[in-house]
């Protein structure tokens, strides 16, 4: 007897079997960092190249051929959680290479890392680089750190007696090689130290800020500079204005949260008048009276800043009433703060005068001062008149809750009839 049987798969089929030009894509995509073909492929199928390709693979081999939006998009998002692009002007390849050197810098440690990490870098990001945000710089590692700690008091260690000057990475080389760079915003310490707290690690040392300020000076392009929470003080900020005046191009510069006093305040004041300066944000720092008269003093005179920032300084009525002066002269002040700087009634009464005469000023802040009942009354008195005031913060200035409650009517109907305004007349377009 004999049994005759066919013996197949059934899950066979021709259709199964892939083109010849799938198995040449495939081929392209798996030996792409060797062999990087795409310009030469046709539309849809650079397309299937692009949609397979690892994000994994060199920057020196895509950072230059790759232009595809989705692709540096894959990038980012398999690598950040959070991808905001409107930060990055809608770019998702502008956001990758930003935020890809802003980590390599901000984990960069002097005489450990190879410097060839940033190097190597610039040639494939600086077309792309527009914005750096470095919120960490690490210091070197100390060589016999724990001895050293062993040999220092803990009074000591506080106050950083017995430690050695610690500079942080040059950022010379690498922003002075950023054609288009405009923004740079920096803070000198290190994030998330815990249990290996040192004052040392927070040290923004001369060295540094001689670096800084030279690179600063050589980036022409640059519009907005940021040097915040750095322990900051005068002899720096006096070398740091020296680099920066006649800058061609900067236009905002935040200092904010440092030690800056009275000298410090005076050399900014100089600056003010030879640059284009339009936004200076001085907050949380140490200036008195008269480093609040020398910037008064460049105010009237000034025909470009409309934003200036000195919350939480220690101006006093001296500075109050010298700024408040300047601006009776001065017309292109829009917004100014003058939030918690121990004002009372005399600033007050010159704000007075200040709201009948300025058709400019248009946001005060006044906030946790001593203003008091009479100042407060003044303030109204001075904005009988006033129609170009749309802000004005009195929150416990010590004004009263009837004064501050017709204030604030006044400063609404001001918003309201601004708001009509451009609805009749809108802004003309740009051709």
């Amino acid at each position: 007897y004999y049994t005759h049987r066919i013996i197949e798969d059934p899950e066979w089929s021709l259709a199964t079997v892939p083109h010849l030009t799938e198995l040449c894509l495939q081929h392209i995509v798996h030996n792409f960092e060797k062999n990087p073909i795409l310009d030469r492929l046709l539309p849809q199928h650079q397309r299937k190249v692009l949609d397979r390709l690892s994000t994994g693979l060199p920057l020196a081999v895509t950072a230059n051929l790759i232009s595809d939006e989705d692709y540096w998009k894959r990038c980012c998002t398999e690598r950040w959680q959070v991808c905001d692009i409107s930060n990055y002007g809608d770019s998702w390849k502008r956001m990758f290479f930003e935020r890809h050197l802003e980590n390599i810098l901000k984990c960069f440690i002097p005489n450990s890392t190879d410097p060839n990490q940033v190097l190597e870098l610039i040639p494939l990001c600086k077309d792309y680089v527009r914005k750096l945000e470095v919120d960490q710089f690490l210091p070197p590692v100390q060589v016999d750190q724990k001895e050293e700690r062993d040999d220092v008091s803990d009074t000591g260690s506080d106050f950083g007696f017995g430690t050695v000057s610690m500079h942080h990475y040059d950022l010379g080389v690498l922003i002075t090689a950023l054609p288009h760079l405009e923004e740079l915003d920096l803070t000198y310490g290190v994030k998330d130290c815990g249990m290996n707290f040192e004052w040392n690690l927070f040290n923004f040392t001369h060295q540094d800020c001689c670096n800084l300020a030279v690179a600063v000076k050589m980036c022409h392009n640059l519009k907005v500079f940021k040097l915040t929470r750095s322990k900051v003080d005068d002899d720096k900020t006096r070398l740091l204005v020296r680099h920066l005046l006649d800058h061609p191009c900067l236009v905002e510069l935040n200092l904010s949260h440092n030690l800056i006093r009275d000298k410090g305040a005076q050399a900014v004041g100089k600056l003010i008048n030879r640059s284009r300066l339009e936004t200076l944000d001085l907050c949380n720092n140490q200036i008195h009276h008269l480093g609040a008269q020398a910037l008064a003093q460049a105010l009237a005179e000034n025909s470009t800043l409309t934003s200036l920032n000195l919350r939480l300084n220690c101006v006093e009525d001296k500075g109050g009433e010298a700024i408040g002066r300047a601006l009776l002269t001065n017309t292109t002040l829009k917004s100014i703060h003058l939030g918690s700087n121990n004002l009372c009634e005399p600033t007050a009464t010159l704000f007075s005068q200040v709201l009948t005469q300025n058709t400019t000023l248009a946001n005060i802040n006044f906030s946790c001062n001593h203003l008091g009942l009479d100042g407060g009354k003044q303030l109204l008195d001075g904005l009988a008149d006033n129609k170009a005031l749309t802000e004005f913060d009195l929150r416990l200035a010590e004004v009263g809750q009837e004064t501050e409650y017709l204030i604030h009517q006044v400063v609404w109907a001001n918003r309201e009839a601004a708001r009509l305004g451009s609805l009749q007349h809108p802004p003309a377009k740009p051709l």
